[in-house]
């Protein structure tokens, strides 16, 4: 199973000839570009599309428009995405950006010098490092719990990833807290309702059945991921808290944290591959995040037994 963490950027450069550059510096630094014109992108950036950031060229940035040019009203539709901007090639070394215009960006360079973005993506984007052992048993843990849950199903998933936006996907998600010595926060598991009722076809079509259908998933998952991840005797109580604030009109979601969000999308389809149903999976460590203490726990014969991996005959 592929580990490697990437991240989607929105990539928006009138230049063609400085797409293959852009595009080989996203390979080197995981991440997965996303080509867009002009004229779509803020119908993008409303949408579902799940992002680490953007990569904007000088010449569609519009600065100096007074205030109003494309980089602003990006930053305020999505003000959680970095902005690297490229400068014009022809561009002084003398023209600066007004103080207030560069506020909007993360980064600045060249496309001669696109190597030095590196350590402003690693510093916004990758910021947290992910132990490979948790990120695939997470997605073993995951899998094996949708399979079993919908034995007719076959469940596939992406190359987990970063997102720096707030955006939430679907119509139902569901919220557990994740407390360990190494790690606090939340797995989310977002879902449409649509999506749901096709997995749960013989069920009623009231919303509370599709609920616990995702809260039964949420708890399996939960379970197993404490199991294997925290050591309850290591467990240190601390009572500190952030708020989590929902807007539903703007589909946004802030755990009270600047930090990228490890993402695992899943999508179950039928034996013939009809019925495309997606599963969104988050988590987000915003209380206490602590990798170098990070250990992956045994499991006993007695587990085994426990769990039905093992069993008498």
């Amino acid at each position: 199973m592929d580990t490697a963490i990437t991240s989607k950027v929105l990539v928006l450069d009138k230049d063609a000839d400085c797409y293959g550059t852009i595009k080989a510096f996203c390979e080197r630094n995981n991440l997965v570009g996303l080509k867009v014109q002009e004229e779509h992108v803020m119908s993008v950036l409303r949408s579902n599309v799940d992002l680490g950031g953007i990569m904007l060229s000088e010449s569609c940035a519009g600065l100096g428009e007074a205030g109003r040019g494309l980089a602003r009203r990006i930053h305020e539709v999505r003000p959680e995405l970095p902005i690297f901007l490229r400068r014009r090639r022809e561009a002084a070394a003398d023209d600066e950006i007004s103080p207030r215009e560069r506020m909007l960006f993360d980064a600045v360079y060249r496309i001669d010098e696109i190597d030095s973005l590196g350590a402003a993506v690693a510093a916004s984007i990758f910021s947290q490092h992910y132990p490979n052992a948790l990120v695939r048993g997470i997605a073993e843990i995951s899998r094996m719990v949708l399979e079993k849950q919908f034995p007719g199903m076959n469940v596939d998933m992406e190359r987990p990833y970063l997102v720096r936006d707030r955006i939430i996907f679907g119509e139902v998600f569901t919220l557990i807290p994740l407390e360990s010595n190494w790690c606090r926060g939340y797995m989310m598991l977002q879902a449409e309702q649509r999506a749901l009722q096709a997995l749960v076809p013989n069920e009623s079509e009231d919303f509370r059945d599709l609920n616990n259908t995702l809260g039964e998933i949420t708890n399996l998952i939960w379970g197993w991921f404490k199991n294997r991840f925290i050591n309850q005797t290591q467990l240190v109580q601390q009572l500190s808290q952030v708020p989590i604030i929902i807007n539903h009109p703007h589909r946004y979601i802030s755990f009270g944290s600047e930090d990228a969000q490890l993402c695992f999308k899943y999508v179950l389809a039928d034996k013939d591959g009809r019925v495309p149903v997606v599963l969104q999976q988050r988590f987000i460590f915003n209380l206490s995040w602590s990798p170098e203490d990070f250990t992956e726990n045994q499991a006993s014969v007695e587990d085994l037994f426990e769990s039905g991996e093992l069993e008498l005959f």
